[in-house]
């Protein structure tokens, strides 16, 4: 197995803490090593797309129409065994006022995410760690993100292990849009209770953690 291993992190909900927010956000991290079969399946469904007329840059769940999504969900279910997911799940309204800025929030829930995941790589016997983000629009928001990165891997990994976390557009790289996917599906599950979706890429979820339920962790 390639030593290498990649982690795509997306999100899903907003962080509008007022009561027209939502009510959860949740992160989600997808973690896959090459080569990619699922990427490699999403780029031919992308000519097949541009073939049939449609105008797909990329692939983006809540905008994609329902059968574009369909088989994009396809896709991940006939490379499920490559991927590992998991996600951290976040109540807003139970989250302290102190918490509720971006140069808290982000670091702390990116931690504990990545604290549970990154040893779970490595017990895989990755020797590289690479994290992308997407984008990061904001820049204060972005040293956010990436104190938050950096001080994860810095406690998680073994001295001297190489890894760099990068910010990326979802429209570049394929393990983007897959984890954007992936997360769409958990958030949709406890934002409306549907569950369809989650249904489809449970046997690649290795956890979902609601972190300000105490000991709720929920292994599949």
């Amino acid at each position: 197995m390639n030593g290498c291993a990649y982690i795509f992190l997306d999100e899903a909900g907003n962080l509008d803490f007022s009561q027209n927010g939502s009510r959860w956000f949740v992160l989600t991290s997808v973690a896959m090593r090459r080569p990619f079969s699922a990427t490699d399946a999403l780029d031919g469904y992308k000519h097949d797309c541009l073939e049939y007329g449609l105008n797909t840059e990329y692939f983006h769940c809540a905008d994609d129409n329902n059968h574009v999504r369909g088989r994009v969900f396809d896709i991940i279910t006939e490379s499920i065994e490559t991927l590992s997911i998991d996600s951290l799940v976040v109540e807003k309204p139970k989250t302290g006022p102190a918490l509720q800025v971006d140069a808290r929030f982000y670091p702390e829930m990116l931690g504990h995410l990545l604290k549970y995941v990154v040893p779970l790589e490595i017990a895989k016997g990755a020797t590289e760690v690479i994290v992308i983000t997407d984008l990061i629009p904001i820049n204060k928001k972005r040293r956010a993100v990436e104190k938050g990165v950096q001080r994860a891997l810095a406690e998680m990994l073994p001295e001297g292990m190489r890894y760099r976390i990068l910010h990326h557009s979802s429209r570049s790289h394929f393990g983007l849009q897959l984890a954007d996917y992936c997360c769409w599906a958990v958030h949709r599950k406890w934002q409306t209770g549907e569950t369809a979706y989650h249904a489809r890429i449970k046997p690649a979820l290795r956890s979902e953690f609601e972190i300000f339920r105490t000991g709720k962790r929920f292994y599949y």
